[in-house]
């Protein structure tokens, strides 16, 4: 069972913030130049800024869009306006949780606020998650096999011999075995439970009494999974999640075209294909990041890898601006949307919250 309380989301917001301004203050000290930092943010380029503010939307609209094709092929009364408001609230509670675990409850929760039954609200969550894994599957290694990145191979990684194009392969390759696992899921339904299944089994058996009762709470979310992607194998389904894994594009294109943006911002020329493969690799790498929102992590690693296009002195300026661009905005709004509705469920009387069993919880809403 997988609960999400406002306590917890309070907290993680409160963490958030915290090691996002320890995280800060390191990289004003390690810029060490306040006055070019105060320079670089008085002189930016504002029609860049403005087009960052609209990459910052697609947090909402992208997700949104994709998120209302997924669930309008089980539930066609889904609105267009329910689904942006749970795409949103989604990726809002994936930066206050540790490794986005709070996506797919806020997802499902904001989607049950709009009038979608628990049911079809889980099962187009989990979809959303499998259109995100096949998108990085399939994108990733074509932009490699068109030779995008190669000049990547000549930036190493910390004195290590391991090229920054490397790295980005490595990461790569993680998506590209989930997504060929969701495939075979795909692919051959029936097997794929029953292979699970069987793997729960063996846990119950020869686990602990404790890692039984987790292997009971596992086979009930196998058998929904399995529910999952029958419910997409007809035609219309398949068309869904088709175009899902496309919008899965603008529904990513906040964290995989930040970097360019800001780089743009700050007046800093760049190949826009390398800037891509290194931003979708830092997003490989803080999709699973045990920090709300990634923060601390986000910072260093983003400073690390973008360091052969940002000056050390420029670095602050930099993640500051890619920051909001990729999630101070979005945790803004949201807390903004989620208080409110807390506010009014009070004022109703009401438990804010519900404490519902969600049964597919993989990771996030992806």
């Amino acid at each position: 069972m997988a609960i999400v309380s406002p306590r917890l989301l309070r907290r993680g917001l409160e963490l958030f913030a915290a090691i996002s301004v320890a995280g800060f203050g390191a990289l004003l000290l390690y810029g060490n130049n306040l006055p070019t930092f105060l320079a670089a943010m008085a002189s930016l380029r504002w029609e860049w800024v403005l087009a960052g503010l609209a990459l910052a939307s697609l947090d909402w609209f992208g997700g949104g869009l994709r998120l209302w094709v997924l669930v309008r092929h089980i539930y066609p009364p889904a609105t267009i306006k329910g689904s942006i408001v749970a795409g949103g609230i989604a990726t809002w509670a994936g930066y206050l949780t540790p490794s986005q675990a709070g996506s797919g409850p806020l997802m499902i929760y904001a989607m049950k606020r709009s009038g979608i039954p628990l049911p079809e609200a889980v099962i187009s969550t989990f979809m959303s998650f499998v259109a995100t894994v096949v998108f990085f599957a399939v994108a990733g290694p074509l932009a490699v096999f068109f030779g995008a990145g190669r000049s990547l191979q000549r930036h190493g990684v910390l004195g290590t011999g391991i090229s920054l194009f490397d790295l980005f392969n490595l990461s790569l390759g993680v998506f590209v075995v989930m997504g060929l696992l969701m495939a075979f899921a795909m692919a051959f339904p029936g097997v794929a439970r029953r292979v699970a299944q069987q793997a729960v089994g063996w846990f119950e058996s020869h686990g602990s009494p404790r890692m039984a009762r987790v292997a009971a709470r596992v086979r009930a979310g196998v058998d929904r999974a399995h529910e999952c992607v029958v419910a997409y194998l007809n035609p219309r389904g398949l068309l869904a999640l088709g175009g899902a894994i496309v919008l899965s594009a603008p529904s990513h294109a906040n964290k995989l075209l930040a970097g360019y943006f800001v780089l743009r911002m700050l007046g800093i020329k760049a190949h826009f294909v390398d800037v891509l493969l290194l931003q979708t690799l830092i997003t490989f790498v803080l999709y699973f990041a045990i920090t709300p929102g990634g923060s601390g992590l986000a910072e260093l690693v983003s400073a690390a890898v973008m360091s052969i296009y940002v000056p050390r002195a420029l670095t602050p300026s930099y993640i500051l601006l890619w920051r909001i661009v990729v999630s101070y905005l979005t945790v803004f709004v949201g807390s903004v949307v989620f208080w409110r509705w807390l506010k009014r469920a009070e004022d109703r009387d009401d438990q804010p919250l519900e404490e519902e069993p969600v049964p597919v919880q993989v990771g996030g809403a992806g």
